[in-house]
């Protein structure tokens, strides 16, 4: 079963993922009352460049923010591809191995935060046994596709 994720609370992720940790700390104290205290958990933040060393670049136009949760089965790989536009992702569970090629292989398990490298072609394994859920946010522009298939 998938969790829900509220409305409220994923434009809170996807605030927090595009804005790092200033927003956190405004997320929470525009939520935060007497009665009850608020806790933000920092995932991911300060980092400009991605796993391989790029440096992170928005595309021109306007913007287009999607987040999805995507499910990896055991064993399987996706294709070899890069993005257009910076993507943060979050490990949920499991653990994903990412090939880049000539800059090697890296291992994220669950609870790894990453902003995923864009110009450099690159694939997903599952070598476990159990599914890795991957929260992933891309950061784009109209026009401009997230997923760009070798």
């Amino acid at each position: 079963m998938s969790p829900h994720y509220s409305p409220p609370l994923l434009a809170g992720l996807i605030l927090f993922c595009v804005t790092g940790a200033a927003a956190a700390d405004d997320l929470k104290n525009s939520y935060q009352s007497d009665a009850n205290k608020i806790q933000v958990e920092k995932l991911f933040g300060g980092q400009a460049t991605s796993v391989v060393g790029e440096a992170i670049r928005y595309p021109s136009g306007d913007a287009e923010i999607t987040a999805a949760v995507v499910t990896l089965p055991p064993g399987k790989k996706t294709g070899w591809h890069k993005h257009g536009a910076p993507l943060f992702g979050y490990i949920l569970s499991g653990e994903l191995q990412v090939d880049y090629g000539d800059k090697g292989v890296r291992t994220f398990k669950a609870g790894s935060g990453l902003m995923e490298a864009m110009n450099h072609h690159h694939r997903g394994i599952n070598a476990g046994t159990e599914p890795v859920r991957i929260l992933v946010v891309y950061m784009g522009a109209e026009g401009v596709k997230n997923v760009i298939p070798d």
